[in-house]
């Protein structure tokens, strides 16, 4: 599926309201109602929306700790490889994991209720011989900016 500017237009729109009706997406995208919701469910079907979900204001809900940790592994064999994607995948805590170029191997981004349950989790993953060779930890003070959703009217320039 080749995407046009208005397919771009809609998807931009959605992410930033996934709850948006049929209605006022048409209009923000300028298309009638049907024909929207036509390219909503061929979006879908294709694969370019992967779901719908909440934003949780974490804040609200109480205190809570970000860290970003730089992991460098051991060994860059396929098989060490899978065997530390094997055991990250499978932590609550980890939100994001990023294959980064430079001094480290992977960028982690976990969240847990405390100091305490992060060091936790990194000494279970340590003790676990997942093949980590040496972490460190970048303890978020403070978020001034947060976006839940990608420039994409800007990125792609149909």
């Amino acid at each position: 599926m080749k995407l046009d500017r208005i397919d771009i237009k809609i998807l931009s729109e959605l992410q930033k309201n996934g709850r948006i009706t049929y209605v006022e997406l048409a209009e923000l995208v300028n298309l009638s109602a049907t024909p929207c919701l036509v390219r909503v469910k061929k979006l879908q079907a294709e694969g370019y929306i992967g779901g719908y979900s909440a934003m949780i204001n974490m804040g609200k809900l109480g205190q809570v700790l970000t860290v970003f940790t730089e992991i460098t592994l051991r060994n860059h064999r396929q098989a060490d490889i899978a065997r530390f994607m094997s055991a990250i995948q499978n932590i609550e805590q980890v939100i994001e994991c990023h294959v980064v170029s430079g001094d480290y191997d992977y960028l982690v981004k976990f969240v847990a209720s405390s100091i305490g349950e992060y060091q936790s989790l990194m000494e279970r993953l340590v003790e676990m011989d997942v093949g980590i060779e040496k972490y460190f930890s970048f303890v978020v003070l403070k978020s001034p900016i947060t976006k839940y959703h990608m420039p994409l009217t800007n990125l792609f320039d149909i």
